[in-house]
């Protein structure tokens, strides 16, 4: 996974990263960092392989490294983070070596990665929607009380 490696080791995903980390130093619920990146990636691919989708495992990590990306943006600014990570993603992705229609499909999975319409859809935003919402450990969390995830959206149960 040679070009994933690249986008983990390129300035600007480092550069977000670190200010996601600094906006949310003093966030006690869910953090959007490194391992929520890759806690989503691991569990989409096991989504794409359970449901035979023949998803790129590339094209899922790729998607999972940059759809909350931008969060730092949405604290900063208001800009809902799905758009902020959509437009600091595509550079990044351009220069790790993804051609411009593996760039569009991740794009648009990231721009697609909260809307619920796109949940139960065997494309890349159906994954990684529905990966983005069982990386949560909602059933181990200190300030789940606290949360303002509805109760019917938690993870009560480890499903992977």
């Amino acid at each position: 996974m040679d070009r994933i490696d690249r986008i983990i080791n390129h300035p600007i995903f480092l550069e977000n990263l670190r200010k996601n980390q600094e906006a949310e130093k003093d966030r006690c619920f869910c953090h959007h960092d490194i391992t929520h990146f890759l806690d989503v990636a691991r569990i989409g691919l096991i989504i794409s392989l359970e449901e035979e989708l023949n998803i790129e495992r590339e094209l899922i990590y790729g998607a999972a490294l940059l759809h909350d990306i931008g969060r730092h943006v949405q604290y900063a600014q208001g800009t809902p983070h799905e758009q902020a990570s959509a437009i600091i993603a595509p550079d990044i992705l351009r220069d790790c070596g993804f051609d411009d229609n593996e760039t569009d499909v991740i794009i648009t999975a990231i721009l697609y990665h909260r809307n619920e319409d796109t949940a139960r859809e065997s494309s890349l935003r159906g994954v990684l929607y529905r990966a983005d919402k069982a990386s949560r450990s909602c059933y181990i969390c200190s300030v789940e009380r606290e949360c303002s995830w509805m109760e019917d959206k938690k993870n009560k149960n480890i499903c992977y």
